[in-house]
């Protein structure tokens, strides 16, 4: 099954995917219609709690940084001010030089978890959706430490656009990725190149904290994230989960 949160005449609706009779992308609301994707505001598809994200997860893309593969998962929290939906807008600073999506297989925890084996990690798994992670490589200090700047800015996570279910991914470790700009592929991968795959990390994650309903684990990037400027529309693709879409706009939009 595939869900989604959608914002339509003052009200908030749950949706799943319809196609229009004009063969367009659509979604139908709980209360019956259905309506082109462009008539609704995306939002991301659940009620999130903590967002929990891995940097330099694949090997190839710690290669491409020129950093060593990292001896445990490298880990950061993002803040809720992040999160944006499926066809939403993302800010590109003035005076930026380098920003660049990071296309990521998203984990979304539908059970509590505290001190979890790897072999009943999946149990505690609601679905999967995807993320669209920007990051401002001007404003780095550390590759090992993300600071605030670089992964907690206001809508720099487009999220979704659809949770679906578990049972509808039998293999999360082997989906293939896909990122376009302006409808050129520009980032290809596949979930089992990860360097830390989901059971890993739940358990990893559940040995000093506890998952809850709600919380998000953002899995990390392959290689080939290339800068983006004002005006691109980003599409990322995850097999099975649907397609992202995403635009880049300045300062003005925003007042700024």
């Amino acid at each position: 099954m595939k869900l989604a949160r959608v914002a339509c005449t003052g009200a908030i609706h749950a949706a799943q995917p319809q196609q229009l009779p004009d063969g367009r992308a659509g979604v139908r609301l709980t209360d019956g219609r259905t309506l082109a994707e462009e008539e609704v505001v995306w939002l991301p598809p659940l009620e999130v709690g903590t967002v929990i994200a891995l940097g330099l997860n694949y090997a190839k893309r710690a290669q491409e940084l020129a950093f060593n593969t990292p001896l445990e998962p490298l880990v950061f929290l993002k803040g809720p001010g992040t999160l944006l939906g499926h066809r939403g807008v993302t800010r590109r600073p003035r005076g930026v030089e380098f920003m660049h999506y990071e296309c990521e297989l998203a984990v979304i925890i539908g059970r509590g978890a505290r001190g979890v084996r790897r072999t009943d990690a999946m149990q505690h798994v609601a679905g999967y959706c995807i993320a669209n992670d920007y990051a401002i490589r001007d404003y780095l200090e550390n590759w090992y430490r993300p600071n605030l700047r670089v992964k907690s800015r206001d809508g720099a996570t487009a999220l979704g656009p659809w949770l679906v279910d578990a049972t509808d991914i039998p293999d999360p470790g082997n989906l293939r990725l896909r990122t376009y700009v302006n409808g050129k592929l520009t980032q290809e991968g596949n979930t089992r190149d990860m360097i830390s795959g989901i059971p890993v990390l739940i358990e990893y994650l559940s040995s000093f904290m506890t998952l809850d309903t709600g919380d998000i684990i953002l899995t990390g990037t392959p290689e080939g994230a290339v800068n983006v400027d004002i005006g691109d529309e980003v599409v990322c693709e995850i097999e099975g989960l649907g397609r992202l879409q995403n635009t880049i706009v300045g300062d003005a939009l925003f007042g700024r």
